[in-house]
C-alpha cells in the first residue's frame, strides 16, 4: 500500500462518503488511487477550490459529519482557504486536503511551492503537512479527532507528491467510529452548573434565551423546546441559530440583532433583565454591536467553548459543556422541582410581537410594485416550499429578509448561510453540498447578482450532477450591502458599487439550467411553483428593489 492508497483507505475508514475537489499535478497519485481502489466514496469534480470547500461546509452542516474537500498545491491551496476559515469560525467540521510539491524539492524554488502549514495555521483548528507516508494514518485520525471534539472546526492536511508513492503498513489503517460524526465525545457541564443556571433564570422577571448555531450543532433542539415550553420563556436566535426552535413555535421570537432583526424582536432584547446565551458568542451582529444586552444586564452563558464565556459580558453563571447534555441537566433539575408551565408568560407577548411584525411585512409582501419587493419573494417561498426544504443564502440582499420573515416550520439545520466571514459566492456552490448531504430535501439557493458573478461556473457542476436545486437571484445590478451602507453612513454618496445589469437566466440556460427572468410581481408565484416542481436544476432571475430602499430588516449596516 502506498501513501495515496493509504489516504483513500483512511478517509473510507472515517466514514467519508463524498469528497469535493479539483484536480492538479500534485493530485495525480491520489486521483489514481481513488480510481483503482474499490470503495463507496463519490468524488465530485468542481470548477473552483473555494466552491469545493463551500460544498463540504454545507454538507457538514446538514449531515453532522465532517465534510471533505481537496485541491492541488499552489493556487489550489490559497483558493481553498476562504471555506476553511468560514467552517472553522462557524464551528463546522471540514477537512481540507491539499496535495503539495515533493518533500524532496522543498526550498529549491519548484513550481507552486508555498508553505502550506504556515498558510493554514491561523485559519484552522488543526493543521499539518505530512512529511512521511507512514504518518498518514495517524495524521488523518488526529485531524478527525480535532474536527469533531470540543468546539468543532476545520482541519487541514498537506499531502506531498512524493510521499504518496512511499509505502504504508496496511495494519495501521483504522479509525475511531466515534469520530465519524460530531459532536464526538461530548462533555457534560461541571457539577452544580445546571443548578446555578436554573436558580438565576427563575430569579429573573423577564428572561430571554438567545441561541446561536451551537444548539443545532449539538442536536439540543428537543431539550430546548422542552425548557422553553415548560417555563414559557421567549427564545430568540442569531441568524446562525435559526432552527434552534421551529419559528412557528409559540415561544420563538425570531432573529434579533442588526441583521435580520426587526424593531419588534429588538424589544425583547432591550426588555430582558436576564439574557441566557446558548451556543452563541454574543458577537457584534446579534447584539447590534453590544447595544443590548447592556453591561448591566444579568448574563447566563451556555457553551462548549470556555473561551467565549465572559468574553463580551460579565457572566453571572457560565455553563461549559455540550449543549444537549447541559440542557438535559437543566430539565432534570426542573423535573426534580416539579417546575410546571406558565412561569414567564412568554408565548402571549410573542404572539403580540409577531402580529405587529408580520402586519408590517404584509404591506410589502403583497405589493404589486416593480421592481419586485424582496418581501414578496420571501412570502412566495413560504407559500411554495415543503416543510423540510433546505434553504441556502448568501449574506447579501436575500439574507436579512429571509432571516427576519421566513417562518421555518421545523427545528434543525434547514437554513444555511455563511455568517462568520460573509464571503460572496457561497450559496450557489454550498447548495450542491447540501443536496448531496440531504438529497430528499428540496434545496433552494438565494443570492444577489453580485454573488452570482463569483461562482456561476459551478452551474456546470450542478447540471453534471443532475441536482434539482432551485437558484433565485435577487437582481439589482449592484453590490447591495455596500450600496446600502453608503446610503446610510455616507449620505448616499455611491462610489463603485454599481455594475451592468445581466441576464442571469440566459447565462443559466447556457449551462443547461431551466430558467426564467421575472420582472412582473404577478408572475413570481406561478414561476416559483413551476421551478420547484421541475425535476432538474432551475434558476429564477428576479429583478428586485435595491436593498437600501423602503424597509430592509437591518438595524446597523456596518459591523
Amino acid at each position: 500500500m502506498n501513501g495515496a492508497e493509504a489516504m483513500v483507505r483512511m478517509l473510507e475508514a472515517q466514514g467519508v462518503r463524498h469528497i469535493f475537489g479539483l484536480c492538479g499535478d500534485t493530485t495525480l497519485p491520489f486521483y489514481d488511487a481513488m480510481l483503482r481502489l474499490d470503495h463507496d466514496m463519490r468524488h465530485v469534480l468542481v470548477r473552483d477550490e473555494r466552491c469545493a470547500t463551500y460544498m463540504a461546509d454545507a454538507y457538514s452542516r446538514v449531515t453532522g459529519r465532517p465534510g471533505v474537500c481537496e485541491g492541488p498545491s499552489g493556487g489550489g491551496a490559497t483558493y481553498i482557504l476562504p471555506g476553511l476559515i468560514e467552517a472553522s469560525e462557524s464551528s463546522y467540521a471540514v477537512l481540507g486536503i491539499t496535495t503539495d510539491i515533493s518533500v524532496a524539492s522543498y526550498g529549491k524554488y519548484p513550481l507552486t511551492e508555498v508553505d502550506q502549514e504556515a498558510l493554514m495555521r491561523p485559519l484552522t483548528k488543526w493543521n499539518t503537512v505530512i512529511k512521511r507516508a507512514d504518518h498518514i494514518p495517524r495524521m488523518v485520525r488526529s485531524a478527525f479527532r480535532a474536527m469533531t471534539t470540543g468546539r468543532s472546526g476545520a482541519a487541514h492536511l498537506g499531502l506531498p507528491y512524493d510521499i504518496q508513492y512511499d509505502p504504508v503498513d496496511p495494519a495501521d489503517i483504522w479509525a475511531d467510529p466515534q469520530l465519524c460524526s460530531y459532536p464526538a465525545y461530548p462533555q457534560a457541564p461541571a457539577p452544580g452548573a445546571a443548578e446555578a443556571a436554573v436558580e438565576a433564570i427563575l430569579s429573573a422577571k423577564n428572561p430571554l434565551i438567545v441561541c446561536g448555531g451551537g444548539v443545532v450543532i449539538a442536536g439540543a433542539m428537543d431539550e430546548l423546546d422542552r425548557l422553553a415550553t415548560r417555563l414559557d420563556i421567549p427564545v430568540a436566535t442569531s441568524i446562525s441559530g435559526q432552527g434552534s426552535l421551529a419559528e412557528v413555535h409559540p415561544n420563538c421570537v425570531g432573529v434579533v440583532g442588526s441583521n435580520g432583526g426587526t424593531d419588534e424582536t429588538w424589544e425583547q432584547m432591550q426588555g430582558a433583565d436576564l439574557v441566557v446565551f446558548m451556543g452563541a458568542r454574543a458577537g457584534s451582529t446579534t447584539t447590534s454591536r453590544w447595544e443590548a444586552p447592556t453591561q448591566a444586564t444579568r448574563i447566563v452563558h451556555f457553551d462548549n467553548d470556555p473561551m467565549v464565556i465572559g468574553a463580551n459580558y460579565r457572566t453571572e453563571v457560565g455553563v461549559v459543556g455540550d449543549l444537549r447534555l447541559a440542557l438535559a441537566q437543566v430539565n432534570a433539575v426542573l423535573d426534580r422541582r416539579d417546575q410546571g408551565n406558565d412561569t414567564f408568560g412568554g408565548a402571549a407577548a410573542i404572539a403580540d410581537l409577531k402580529a405587529r411584525k408580520f402586519a408590517e411585512f404584509a404591506r410589502y409582501a403583497q405589493s404589486d410594485k416593480a421592481p419586485i419587493r424582496p418581501e414578496r419573494v420571501i412570502q412566495a417561498l413560504m407559500d411554495t416550499l415543503p416543510p423540510d426544504a433546505t434553504i441556502v443564502s448568501d449574506p447579501g440582499t436575500s439574507c436579512p429578509y429571509f432571516s427576519a420573515y421566513y417562518q421555518l416550520p421545523q427545528a434543525g439545520r434547514h437554513f444555511i448561510t455563511n455568517r462568520a466571514h460573509g464571503a460572496l459566492g457561497y450559496s450557489l456552490s454550498a447548495s450542491l453540498g447540501a443536496w448531496f448531504g440531504r438529497p430528499t430535501s428540496k434545496v433552494v439557493a438565494l443570492m444577489g447578482d453580485g454573488s452570482f458573478g463569483f461562482t456561476c461556473g459551478e452551474l456546470e457542476t450542478v447540471t453534471r450532477c443532475k441536482a434539482p436545486i432551485t437558484f433565485i437571484v435577487f437582481s439589482n445590478a449592484n453590490f447591495g450591502w455596500i450600496r446600502a451602507s453608503q446610503h446610510a453612513d455616507k449620505d448616499g454618496r455611491y462610489y463603485n458599487v454599481d455594475f451592468n445589469r445581466t441576464d442571469h437566466a440566459a447565462i443559466a440556460a447556457a449551462y443547461g439550467v431551466k430558467s426564467w427572468r421575472v420582472e412582473n410581481p404577478g408572475d413570481l408565484e406561478k414561476v416559483l411553483r413551476e421551478a420547484i416542481d421541475h425535476d432538474g436544476p432551475t434558476l429564477i432571475d428576479v429583478v428586485c428593489q435595491n436593498l437600501e430602499e423602503t424597509n430592509a430588516p437591518v438595524r446597523r449596516w456596518m459591523g
